[in-house]
């Protein structure tokens, strides 16, 4: 456990998952804690002793809010806040792979615990546009109606379009089970645990368990926790890219259930809603995440396949809306099979007539 550095019991209110404390100023006047740090919050009630992580999210003057990953449920005003030093982190070394992570980085796989491996903090900035290798590899996904008419590139950034009750979960563990890649992150949202467990055989039974990292936040998990796993997921992927060399395949699903934790929280914070109540920062939220995808000079890549449900099969929905004009095409996923005509790789043509045949 890191050392613990400031101690506050001044909690000014609670609201859903989310609690407001008041932080004196440092001596130099500015805040004494940084947005994005992690805080340990200890109730002082005798039914419940356990202690909850929290998170920075907004600090107004003297007024800190944090986000709970474990819900308010049973906390009081008379807690005490103990804040961290640091931002969120994960465990970063090759004894994840073949491991299944929980939406604050915990191991649910009843694995031994990592707790001594090295970790890496998740909200590292994205690399120069301008330093970037430009796309020129395919990744193979031995699925025919995409490899064939709309190739995967390396270090691209693409989301599966699709409605409830598509199999676009098959298909995502199909390809992160035959992919050519050298390993495959996942990042699952709101699964049910018949999904995660559809994921998890999917990937024991293709053999490729080995070089694969799991994190998942089942639809039963506080929603707060939703909000870590893309960030989780891009992190380590960044990480074998430029520090192993590897080229890393990122599979999310789904983008739309992050934006509705992101609006749940929003709800929460009294934030003015946009377009069908979401946040009015979503496409930056959207991008910060998409633009993770990258090919490093002198090292690997990141590429992201992700998953965009449309509520009522509309695509003008802001999820799919904004997705798509940060996106680099888009495969769309009717009756169980890829369109071809509404599908389109924006960066095919660097790999088509070769690398292909």
């Amino acid at each position: 456990m890191p050392q613990l550095l400031l101690r506050y019991s001044r909690i000014l209110e609670i609201v859903g998952d989310i609690v407001k404390v008041k932080v004196p100023p440092s001596e130099q006047g500015d805040s004494a804690v940084r947005f994005g740090d992690l805080a340990l919050i200890e109730s002082e009630s005798e039914f419940d002793q356990q202690e909850r992580l929290a998170q920075v999210i907004l600090i107004e003057n003297d007024k800190v809010s944090l986000q709970i990953f474990a819900g308010t449920k049973g906390l009081s005003t008379r807690s005490v806040v103990r804040f961290l030093g640091h931002s969120m982190q994960v465990s970063c070394s090759n004894n994840i792979l073949g491991r299944v992570f929980s939406g604050t980085g915990e191991a649910i796989d009843g694995g031994p615990t990592l707790h001594d491996e090295p970790k890496i903090e998740i909200d590292g900035p994205t690399v120069n546009p301008a330093r970037r290798i430009l796309a020129s590899n395919m990744i193979r996904t031995n699925v025919p109606m995409i490899d064939v008419f709309n190739c995967l590139v390396e270090s691209q950034k693409i989301p599966i379009f699709s409605v409830a009750g598509e199999p676009y979960n098959a298909l995502l563990a199909q390809i992160g089970a035959r992919a050519d890649a050298d390993i495959v992150v996942f990042g699952g949202i709101g699964l049910i645990f018949d999904d995660y467990h559809f994921f998890r055989s999917s990937f024991a039974q293709a053999g490729v368990e080995s070089r694969t990292v799991m994190f998942v936040h089942q639809g039963s998990d506080p929603i707060t926790e939703a909000l870590l796993i893309p960030d989780m997921a891009l992190a380590v992927a960044e990480n074998y890219a430029v520090n192993e060399g590897k080229r890393v395949l990122v599979l999310l699903t789904d983008m739309t259930a992050y934006a509705d934790a992101l609006k749940e929280v929003g709800i929460a914070m009294e934030h003015v809603p946009s377009n069908r109540g979401y946040i009015g920062d979503l496409y930056s939220q959207l991008a910060r995440r998409y633009e993770k995808a990258c090919d490093y000079r002198g090292a690997g890549s990141v590429t992201i396949l992700s998953v965009t449900t449309m509520p009522g099969d509309d695509v003008t929905h802001p999820v799919p809306d904004n997705t798509g004009y940060i996106t680099e095409g888009q495969f769309y996923l009717h009756n169980g099979v890829i369109d071809p005509f509404g599908s389109l790789s924006r960066l095919k043509q660097h790999v088509i007539g070769k690398v292909t045949v």
